[in-house]
């Protein structure tokens, strides 16, 4: 019996049909990161990162998603904290824990900032609304809010109606359209960006204490149709230049061991070991994966068996979306350059690229303005999704953290009863993401590719040590552990450097400081944990 069934209580534990569950996952953990990774290290060339999403994606993503999702199911549904408690003891969950919760703290600020910035209206140099810049976010906004209102709907249909699933999901589709011709048509809302991170703040913080079934199942299932919709168009686009004599390999395949930041933004990567394992994180291995599967899938699994095609097939199907970015910006390889007029942000790449590829379809001709318009739609679509999920995520770590092994919030007491109360950790973690994507959150994200990626090592390690501790073989847990330790370590140890020089020139100097405090400390703490993960490991196989 999974954890959906053991512990169902109509707000976070409630099974779901697989495909429900499949469509929330997916969603959750796709945002737009097997979008902009792969463009982003295609300064490398496309045979590096071909080879990392496949290789990466199959053997390390794969595996750590599969992997920490049944964890969690074995742990009643709970995190990849507990699963270290179990193993490793109560201090490596609270310091994996604490860890985790400021990881998703910087993810809810950056969302946020994002989902707001593609609602926010444009101004004249009056202060005056440019409602003709502004049309395309504000259309955007009154789409994304009606799609909240059709997923509300549907789970009220599916879940309290017993709708069937099928006819329920034809008719959902069918409205996600006609909510995108009426977005298109009526956007009545034109909100500068410090208002629309509040609306975006006041959504979250509801969204993550409503129950499941009325906003999160729904949604996500619906508009993982998108992101199907946003593949199939980008595969009929790639076969169809092919086609039609109009493919181009214009990217190198190798462009050298060291980014010359000729082409994308203009600022180099550095050294391909490791920028190449750190920039390309959500199409090949991420550790953020291991939160969605050990926080919300695990409290929604309807039967075992569902849990390979949700999580090894949900990172297969990340995978093809990095494979397709990959030839996104391979077609307008020439355009992707730094300087006036080039294309350099990875959304607009994706779009463009694919956009323009089903343009050389006859039948496609006309339509490359639509086609564009609804790929950055999806995209954002999925920021929102992730952004959502995010926040639950961290409610569900600050809770934890607060619990002894096998204590539940119900079990608490005292001033813990007041902090793992749902409403009140959900306001102490908005207020504490909004609040750093209206200041510095930008500073921060720079050490976001390497703490994810120390996650995925983590996440890896919990699995690994929960499984020898158990007698099962973990051997396929080991190899990608300690690379991504290693690719971890080296990437945060090559900010610090670079930090110290900035500081020595006296370039923001307080907030390189700060960066650099944060990045030692990460070190620390990926040191700490490996040291108990191996010697957990290696007293299990001495006790054999």
């Amino acid at each position: 019996m999974t954890p959906a069934h053991e512990l169902e209580d109509g707000m976070d534990y409630v099974p779901a049909k697989a495909p429900v569950l499949l469509g929330h996952h997916f969603s959750s953990i796709a945002g737009a990161g097997p979008i902009n990774g792969p463009i982003q290290a295609a300064v490398f060339g496309w045979v590096p990162v071909l080879l990392w999403v496949l290789i990466g994606g199959i053997f390390f993503g794969a595996v750590h998603d599969f992997g920490a999702l049944f964890a969690s199911i074995r742990h009643k549904g709970q995190s990849i904290g507990e699963v270290i408690a179990d193993s490793m003891g109560v201090k490596a969950k609270r310091l994996f824990i604490i860890f985790s919760y400021l990881t998703l703290i910087l993810v809810v600020a950056a969302f946020a900032s994002i989902v707001a910035n593609t609602f926010t209206a444009s101004y004249d140099q009056a202060g005056a609304i440019d409602y003709a810049k502004s049309a395309a976010n504000a259309s955007t906004a009154m789409i994304s809010i009606l799609f909240i209102v059709i997923a509300i709907v549907f789970g009220f249909l599916v879940y309290r109606r017993n709708a069937p699933l099928g006819v329920s999901t034809i008719i959902g589709v069918a409205a996600i359209i006609l909510c995108m011709v009426v977005g298109m048509k009526w956007h009545p809302l034109y909100l500068d960006q410090k208002t629309w991170m509040i609306i975006v703040g006041i959504y979250i913080a509801i969204a993550s204490v409503t129950p499941v079934w009325i906003l999160l199942q729904p949604r996500d299932y619906l508009s993982s149709f998108l992101l199907y919709f946003m593949m199939i168009v980008a595969v009929i686009g790639i076969v169809g230049a092919g086609i039609m004599g109009q493919a181009n390999l214009d990217i190198p395949a190798f462009t050298g061991f060291v980014d010359s930041a000729e082409y994308g933004s203009g600022v180099s990567l550095g050294s391909m070991f490791p920028a190449l394992f750190v920039t390309i994180a959500c199409g090949a291995i991420s550790g953020f994966h291991s939160l969605v599967g050990s926080g919300t899938t695990s409290k929604q699994l309807d039967n075992e068996r569902d849990a390979r095609p949700i999580a090894y097939g949900g990172m297969l199907i990340e995978c093809a979306l990095a494979v397709i970015s990959l030839c996104a910006v391979g077609f307008i390889w020439n355009s992707y350059h730094a300087g006036e007029g080039g294309i350099v942000t990875p959304t607009a790449v994706f779009a463009t690229g694919i956009s323009k590829m089903c343009a050389t379809i006859p039948f496609l001709k006309g339509a490359e303005s639509v086609i564009y318009s609804m790929l950055i739609l999806a995209v954002s679509a999925f920021c929102l999704t992730s952004l959502d999920t995010a926040t639950r995520l961290a409610r569900y770590m600050f809770q934890e953290f607060w619990l002894n092994p096998g204590e539940t919030p119900e079990d608490a007491v005292g001033f813990k009863k007041v902090l793992v109360n749902p409403y009140v950790s959900t306001i102490i973690t908005v207020i504490a993401g909004i609040a750093l994507g209206l200041t510095g959150y930008a500073k921060i994200w720079p050490l976001f590719g390497a703490a994810n990626q120390l996650l995925a090592a983590l996440g890896l390690m919990a699995v690994a040590t929960w499984l020898g501790k158990a007698g099962k073989s973990n051997k396929m847990f080991l190899f990608p552990m300690a690379f991504m330790l290693v690719v971890t370590i080296v990437s945060l140890i090559q900010t610090i450097l670079a930090k110290f020089g900035q500081i020595a020139a006296g370039t923001d100097t307080a907030w390189n400081i700060a960066l650099v405090i944060l990045a030692i400390l990460l070190v620390i703490l990926a040191v700490v944990l490996a040291v108990e993960g191996v010697k957990t490991l290696t007293e299990k196989k001495a006790a054999q």
